[in-house]
């Protein structure tokens, strides 16, 4: 029942719409503009810096605050990284926004910071780094969850947590594949720096 209400409450705080929230506070609809995406990269891409990182900020803090519960009730590592999967689950999958929703990016690399904090310091400085020189969110977003993933078990991680994020891994990356696809053709859209 303990576990089942963990998971619950995982989801129900990673369904939090943020991004869909500050944009509606500036009047914008995110659906309607930019990828059509809701998520704190088109809440940059309409808002700017500030209210894109905002954004960020608060769905990185989805997957930290539902992440780090699971951990603070000392939890089997198993159910840390189910709470992680199921706070990225409900980012993408949101109740309030009909089950539409971001690609649970952010929230990941909130549960990341909760539960392999070395793994995602390397990640920050990884993909700040890519963006900085590719300008490619989405570039950085699938080639980061594959790298982490990698480091996860190069680092000799607790089995659960190196496969969690192997799937988190996969299921990002299907999340990206019409971004995959305009990277290929050359047409995916740069941010702006």
């Amino acid at each position: 029942m303990e576990i089942a209400v963990i998971l619950i409450t995982a989801y129900f705080i990673g369904s939090i719409p943020f991004s869909w929230i500050v944009a509606r506070i500036k009047k914008v609809d995110l659906s309607s503009v930019g990828s059509g995406n809701i998520g704190s990269t088109n809440v940059f891409r309409a808002l700017g810096p500030a209210y894109g990182g905002l954004a960020f900020f608060l769905d990185f803090a989805k997957g930290l605050s539902a992440t780090y519960l699971a951990i603070y009730l000392n939890m089997d590592p198993l159910i840390v990284i189910l709470a992680s999967l199921f706070s990225v689950l409900g980012h993408t999958f949101s109740p309030f926004l009909k089950f539409k929703g971001g690609k649970g990016v952010a929230t990941g690399l909130g549960a990341l910071c909760a539960f392999a904090p070395l793994i995602f310091v390397i990640m920050a400085i990884y993909s700040a780094a890519m963006i900085l020189i590719t300008r490619y969110v989405s570039l950085t977003s699938v080639s980061g969850v594959i790298i982490a993933s990698v480091l996860m078990f190069a680092f000799g991680q607790p089995l659960p947590y190196a496969v969690g994020t192997s799937l988190a891994a996969v299921y990002i990356t299907i999340k990206h594949i019409p971004n995959i696809k305009r990277l290929l053709a050359g047409t995916e859209s740069k941010i702006k720096l």
